[in-house]
């Protein structure tokens, strides 16, 4: 089975904090007929700060999408490197390595993918398969995950690299005044991150069971407006109802495999805002402390879509991980709306691993 390892995470050096976020609120939209409750949703986040790819005087303006696009394919290809590195390095392989990419982002545009420049960069055999994912928001991580694993199984003894780049300040649109829209203006965040899934070795998640599932007559609760300015975010308000049917989703998927959804050991879940999380424990029946990797990354990131399940893994790799065998659940929520789900089982790297890994090395050279 294969085994997704200690990811690794980036975040821009550019920092906004709560404060400062209701304070350009109050400023901008002065006389907004709804900046009450604008603020007041805001400050309901929970989100202390933020960080963002560019100051926050640049963020604020809009020099058209060309220059934005321009801006986020310059930014990522000076910032993925890093965290495919030392994302290669936790999981104790080379680029070469690497069988398949998954590339997943939301946030900007470009064809061909920057697989293929990361592929003609940074070492990747040329017959390295590409898997760019552009259209599922913050489920893409999920997504990416259970691709990877799809992958693994298909081929065994294959090795994925998944990257999520996320710069959600290039999404924002001065003259959206929707309360929704002034809400994600205050709650999301640019972050990046890597993981590999191993299809043999590593220490980390050993992934047993994938799923998905859509809710139904819900594709316009998220989704994008592609205009002449860009991506414009729309964000229904009945979005952080949708645990009342993405809670029995997961409890439906792990019944098969004999587990009990409300008795794993682990939960890693996307953070889209803390009314998810509270709901998700309600009916699940788990307590607030459950979800607490997750809330961590709200708090200090915000939602970085769907580089979120990735931080948020990281939190438990650096709390030192999970006893050999507990059991655990990883999902990512976004459009659709679409819930993507893997079940797994913390496990260490075996003895007879290092074997393993020089065969595959010479099979590679």
């Amino acid at each position: 089975m294969a085994t997704l390892c200690r990811p690794a995470i980036a975040v821009p050096e550019h920092v906004i904090t709560r404060e400062q976020t209701l304070e350009l609120a109050r400023t901008l939209h002065a006389d907004h007929p709804q900046l009450g409750l604008a603020l007041r949703l805001i400050g309901n986040t929970g989100v202390q700060k933020r960080h963002l790819v560019q100051p926050i005087e640049d963020t604020l303006k809009h020099p058209g999408f060309t220059v934005r696009n321009a801006r986020y394919e310059r930014e990522a290809k000076a910032r993925v490197p890093d965290v495919v590195n030392r994302a290669l390095d936790h999981a104790e392989l080379t680029p070469r390595d690497i069988d398949l990419i998954v590339y997943v982002s939301c946030t900007g545009f470009m064809m061909p993918s920057l697989t293929a420049w990361m592929i003609n960069t940074m070492g990747f055999r040329h017959e390295t398969r590409q898997l760019p994912i552009a259209q599922l928001g913050c489920a893409a991580g999920g997504a990416a995950i259970n691709r990877a694993h799809d992958f693994c199984q298909a081929y065994p003894r294959s090795n994925v690299l998944i990257v999520a780049c996320e710069f959600c300040s290039l999404l924002y649109q001065p003259t959206d005044l929707g309360v929704g829209n002034l809400l994600s203006n205050g709650l999301f965040g640019d972050a990046l991150a890597a993981a590999v899934m191993r299809g043999e070795g590593g220490t980390g998640v050993r992934i047993e069971r994938n799923g998905s599932h859509l809710v139904p007559d819900t594709e316009e609760w998220i989704s994008y407006a592609v205009r002449d300015t860009g991506f414009h975010f729309l964000l229904d308000k009945r979005v952080p109802g949708t645990m009342a049917m993405l809670a029995p989703a997961m409890r439906d998927m792990a019944e098969p495999h004999q587990w009990d959804v409300s008795e794993l050991d682990f939960y890693i879940v996307h953070a889209g805002g803390p009314r998810i999380l509270d709901d998700l424990g309600h009916y699940l029946g788990l307590p607030l402390e459950t979800f607490r990797y997750s809330r961590e990354t709200l708090i200090e990131r915000g939602n970085i879509a769907s580089a979120v399940i990735f931080d948020a893994l990281e939190r438990l790799f650096v709390d030192g991980g999970a006893h050999d065998g507990a059991r655990g659940i990883i999902a990512g929520f976004g459009p659709g709306i679409t819930a993507e789900i893997a079940l797994g089982t913390w496990t260490e790297k075996g003895v007879g691993d290092d074997s393993a890994e020089r065969a595959s090395a010479v099979a590679r050279a």
